[in-house]
């Protein structure tokens, strides 16, 4: 389920979005960013629609996707 990150807490949101960057795996190409710059980077992508803010309510676990990724997931 897409979760409107505008409905969340503002401390919960940093804090998914803060797990999220953090992640083993979270590649951002050969530069090194600060965790508050990759921080940044989600919450502008989120903001503009680039990403979406996913609920999995069989592992209840979240999740920050590409926008493009989950055109079918609300049907």
């Amino acid at each position: 389920m897409i979760v409107p990150w505008q409905e969340l807490d503002p401390d919960t949101l940093d804090n998914l979005i803060q797990e999220f960057v953090s992640r083993d795996g979270t590649d951002y190409g050969e530069q090194e960013y600060s965790l508050a710059d990759k921080v940044s980077q989600v919450r502008r992508a989120l903001a503009k629609g680039e990403a979406v803010l996913i609920f999995s309510e069989h592992t209840g676990l979240c999740n920050i996707v590409p926008a493009d990724q989950v055109r079918d997931w609300n049907h």
